[in-house]
């Protein structure tokens, strides 16, 4: 390290390389882990060197003028609208820091559409209530925001969807960080919604016509939803699938179904192989020679991610116009499970088949059934 006459304020040199090197002021050293900033500034110029540290002191002065305006009582807090009860003079973690930690550290792999739904269940948080600390949120603020969900008209399942993603949010930053506060809406009572109406699956005759009608459309769309009816896949997993997850050089042809870069899946237990027979077995054919891209719904699917909302928009609309107006296309889903029972399939076996999560330590030991016993009982359930 070397000092001279010439060097610009806040520096010095270190094999002729200037570094930039500040105090921090007392009264805001703890909120550091050291008692100076140092930092190359990578040039070897004077006059650089000048000018990179005067923009560097700079910024940090003015970022310092804020964390000090952050230790200073709040003025007027009597006078806010909404204003918290209780640690008004809080220094934990504000709603959006937390926000921001959460996606940070959660969103690893996660899709476009559990960022859109955190930020907008942490926007409406906000909106009610404004923007505080973790603490500064009181159990009846919580019940606020309930009332304030409903007066917008949101049904039960929504309300309680947007309390499960701002706890979630509440609760990963609370552990992550060790703070000393409670989740102020973990609480709150939540009334069900009775009058929502179940899914019904689609009885049998109904998915024949389905699958009958798609093999005349025989276009990709329609390719989509039979390869569904005999799969019970999610929407998402089939709009999102490769050409290569699809294997019919195989003595039992079969789709792979796991994750890709542009459509995670639902759950650990959504990783999975499942027999194609029937209808499904059809479309996986027709969906090789369809086109060249490798995605095998290209319309829906791309490296930018997988759009299953509009798939799912054109597919009920045309569905609804063959077998009801009460079908949808999670329907077959619900129609695959019940199709397996018909035929007493083994509850761990239509779980595996399915995707659905393991609900007893017992299954998951092993390996599972492999593809010979689960292509046996796909092969009980296609559609003569």
């Amino acid at each position: 390290m070397r000092y001279t006459k010439k060097h610009p304020k806040y520096t010095y040199t270190k094999r002729n390389v200037y570094y930039f090197s500040k105090v921090i002021p007392s009264d805001i050293r703890h909120h550091y882990s050291t008692p100076r900033i140092t930092q190359s500034l990578k040039t070897k110029s004077t006059q650089k060197a000048a000018s990179a540290a005067k923009i560097l002191s700079a910024r940090l002065d003015e970022y310092w003028l804020g964390l000090r305006l952050k230790q200073i009582d709040i003025p007027a807090v009597h006078l806010l609208v909404g204003n918290p009860s209780e640690n008004i003079h809080s220094k934990l973690p504000t709603v959006d820091d937390a926000l921001a930690t959460y996606l940070d550290i959660k969103g690893h792999g996660k899709s476009a559409l559990f960022f859109s739904h955190t930020k907008r269940s942490i926007q409406y948080l906000k909106d009610c209530l404004g923007s505080r600390s973790l603490n500064q949120y009181s159990s009846a603020d919580a019940a606020k925001l309930r009332d304030w969900f409903t007066r917008r008209g949101l049904s039960s399942a929504s309300i309680q969807r947007n309390f499960s993603c701002i706890k979630a949010v509440f609760n990963f930053v609370i552990l992550e960080q060790g703070l000393d506060c409670s989740n102020a809406f973990r609480g709150v009572y939540l009334p069900s919604d009775n009058t929502v109406k179940k899914r019904k699956p689609i009885p049998i005759n109904k998915i024949k016509l389905l699958q009958q009608q798609c093999i005349e459309f025989d276009d990709d769309l329609r390719h989509l939803l039979i390869l569904i009816s005999d799969t019970g896949m999610r929407l998402s997993e089939a709009a999102g699938l490769m050409k290569a997850d699809i294997i019919l050089d195989n003595d039992h042809p079969h789709i792979l179904i796991k994750p890709h870069p542009h459509r995670p899946l639902k759950t650990f237990s959504s990783e999975r192989i499942v027999p194609l027979v029937g209808g499904s077995l059809w479309a996986a054919r027709r969906i090789l020679t369809s086109s060249n891209s490798t995605y095998c719904f290209p319309r829906y699917a791309s490296k930018n991610g997988c759009n299953a909302n509009s798939a799912s928009a054109a597919i009920n609309k045309w569905i609804k116009t063959v077998i009801g107006t009460e079908a949808t296309i999670h329907g077959l889903r619900h129609s695959f499970r019940d199709r397996l029972r018909a035929i007493e399939t083994p509850v761990e076996l239509i779980d595996q088949l399915g995707g659905w999560s393991i609900k007893t330590i017992g299954q998951g030991y092993g390996e599972g059934y492999n593809l010979k016993v689960l292509n046996k009982w796909m092969e009980k359930i296609v559609i003569k």
